[in-house]
């Protein structure tokens, strides 16, 4: 089993829209790196930090689960779609995604109080200039943050 830590901007899924679904497409990724990330190492059941971004107070908001394995992102052949990629086609995609099955709301691990904790150091979240949206999480990592989290 892997860790994960996904970022997703509340305005756009939050952890409580999140948990009114059954599963959330996580579609939108354009990195390579965060791409590869979902193709190639995530397997069902692998456990997720979901982490609100791009908001007054970004941090850890809930805890979820990988609830697919990877297939195309449908967003890369929207025309209308702010994700719409031109040299993407359906016999040759260029970007994927998997479903995430939200598992609870936690107590916010704001990014802030994160930076006091130092078994959190090594986060990749944490280091700076690090903006990938998907990014590995150690097993002893996770610990550290349930623990924090108190779940």
């Amino acid at each position: 089993m892997a860790y994960w830590l996904m970022k997703s901007e509340p305005a756009e899924m939050s952890i409580d829209d999140a948990l009114a679904m059954s599963v959330v497409p996580w579609f939108g990724v354009r990195n390579y790196q965060a791409r590869n990330f979902m193709r190639d190492v995530m397997r069902v059941g692998d456990g997720v930090l979901f982490y609100h971004s791009s908001c007054a107070e970004p941090g850890i908001a809930g805890i979820a689960e990988v609830a697919s394995t990877p297939y195309p992102d449908h967003t890369q052949f929207d025309p209308k779609s702010h994700y719409f990629d031109p040299k993407a086609t359906q016999e040759t995609p260029r970007w994927m995604m998997v479903d995430v099955k939200a598992i609870r709301k936690t107590p916010l691990l704001s990014l802030t109080e994160m930076r006091t904790h130092p078994e959190l150091e090594t986060m990749q979240v944490l280091q700076k200039g690090s903006r990938l949206s998907i990014t590995p999480v150690t097993t002893q990592e996770w610990k550290a943050v349930i623990a924090l989290l108190g779940t």
